[in-house]
């Protein structure tokens, strides 16, 4: 990213893992360097796949700031999910679009050199980080339950799909049965959680789950593909005043519609199908919704929870993992996990 790297800032203790150098004093210092004017309070805020952080600023409203994990998305993955949230904000969608500099850049390089903490220990590393900053959208979890919030929730949906369908994205992959199935079921297997007496079972038993998918999306012919949001869940969602608000468009892709509906239901059979009338009956006054897409639901979901399988199992180095997901490291988990999806074939 030439242009983009501020000043090198000096921290201490080894590097092992790519988010070891964000410390307390080094996320502020590096938030100084993009020009945010900071009163000291940092809040680390409730994510995984990168670092979030709640900055509090002298005289203004506190900002996000979001360290991407190294060497998961390219810059131009990351400037495309930039460039749809300025579509969507620009279209008046209850969105947070990333904050652009007097250059105009929305994604600035950090290079953090991290040196030993002591004089007999040898060595230094360096950790360079994508940095984005976000004004803060206040809210509360999203009140799903009543028929009147998913209409509403619905036809913001809609509008989003709208913005959604007037472009493409050149760089951020799709939704695949590869990219979630093929790719979580590999990791899972290379993963060191899985226990080694489980996998001839696991391999064969999600491999007829994948099969069952990929069976699925053929009787489902054809889709229409439309730039997502792509993990439409209650997590992602905040309620104020005003009505719901969407956050996180880190896994922004392109796909079906129904990908940003089926997260948002219920989890009983009765429960889902009212609740996805409710979305639907708001989605569809702005836009046509293609009820084929309502057999995708189950194999979304398979996909879904092997994807989940191997999140864990290719992040349990990150020191975070172990701490957030402690029983992912016990055979009782993948005992159970395997049997979920076994029952999610048997469903499809």
């Amino acid at each position: 990213m030439s242009g983009n790297q501020a000043p090198s800032v000096a921290v201490a203790g080894a590097n092992g893992h790519p988010f070891d150098a964000l410390r307390p004093e080094t996320v502020l210092d590096a938030v100084e360097h993009l020009g945010v004017a900071s009163d000291g309070r940092l809040f680390a805020l409730n994510s995984f796949e990168n670092r979030v952080y709640l900055v509090g600023r002298e005289g203004a409203e506190p900002l996000i700031a979001k360290f991407y994990r190294p060497g998961r998305l390219s810059d131009a993955e990351i400037l495309e999910e930039h460039a749809f949230l300025d579509e969507l904000a620009a279209a008046d969608l209850p969105v947070a679009a990333a904050i652009r500099d007097g250059d105009g850049r929305s994604l600035v390089e950090i290079h953090l050199d991290a040196r030993a903490a002591s004089e007999d220990a040898s060595g230094s590393a360096a950790s360079t980080y994508r940095v984005a900053l976000f004004p803060k959208l206040r809210g509360r979890a999203p009140e799903l339950e009543a028929d009147e919030h998913l209409e509403w929730l619905g036809r913001l949906i809609a509008r989003l799909h709208g913005v959604g369908r007037a472009g493409r994205f050149q760089q951020r992959p799709p939704l695949s049965i590869a990219r979630l199935g093929d790719a979580g079921l590999a990791a899972t297997l290379a993963g060191p959680l899985l226990p080694e007496a489980m996998k001839p079972r696991f391999a064969s038993s999600v491999g007829d789950l994948l099969g069952a998918v990929r069976a699925a999306f053929e009787r489902c012919g054809p889709m229409s593909m439309l730039r997502l949001h792509g993990d439409m869940h209650p997590g992602n969602l905040l309620w104020n005043d005003d009505g719901p608000a969407f956050v996180d468009f880190d896994d922004a892709c392109s796909g079906p519609a129904i990908q940003d509906l089926w997260m948002l239901l219920p989890g009983d059979d009765d429960g889902r199908r009212r609740a996805l009338a409710a979305l639907v009956s708001g989605y569809e006054m702005f836009r046509p919704f293609d009820w084929s897409e309502a057999a995708l639901i189950e194999p979304l979901r398979a996909l879904r929870m092997i994807h989940y399988g191997g999140w864990l199992s290719a992040r349990f180095d990150d020191p975070a993992f172990p701490r957030a997901f402690p029983f992912a490291a016990q055979a009782r988990f993948w005992e159970e996990h395997l049997i979920t999806l076994e029952q999610q074939a048997e469903r499809l």
